[in-house]
C-alpha cells in the first residue's frame, strides 16, 4: 500500500513548483479581491439569474389530495386485519422462566 503524501508535502511540492516556473521566466499577475469576477470593470448583470422573472408554480392540491386518501385507505385496509396471537412467558417467583403461553389480542 502506498503512503498519502502528507500536507506539508504537497505544500512544499507546489512551493518548489512555483519557484520553478518563476525561475523559467513565468509571471505571476496579482489583482484585488474580487476585481476578477468582473467585466470590463462592472458585476455582469446576466450572471445574475433574476432576469427570468417570476415563474408560475405548478399547483398540487390535487396530488396532496390523492395521497390523503391512499393514506387513509391504508390504515382502514390495516385496521380491517386480524390480530395475531403473541407469545407471553410465565415466570416463576425467582423470575425463570415456566411456560410459555400463547394469547389473542
Amino acid at each position: 500500500m502506498t503512503k498519502r503524501p502528507t500536507k506539508r508535502e504537497i505544500r512544499q511540492q507546489m512551493d518548489s513548483e512555483v519557484e520553478q516556473y518563476l525561475n523559467k521566466g513565468g509571471a505571476v499577475n496579482e489583482y484585488e479581491r474580487g476585481v476578477s469576477g468582473l467585466i470590463n470593470g462592472k458585476i455582469d448583470e446576466r450572471s445574475t439569474g433574476f432576469q427570468q422573472g417570476k415563474q408560475e408554480r405548478t399547483p398540487l392540491t390535487d396530488a396532496l389530495k390523492a395521497v390523503d386518501e391512499r393514506k387513509k385507505s391504508a390504515l382502514k385496509s390495516n385496521n380491517n386485519k386480524p390480530s395475531r396471537p403473541k407469545k407471553k412467558i410465565i415466570y416463576d417467583d425467582f423470575g425463570e422462566p415456566v411456560r410459555e403461553v400463547w394469547i389473542d389480542s
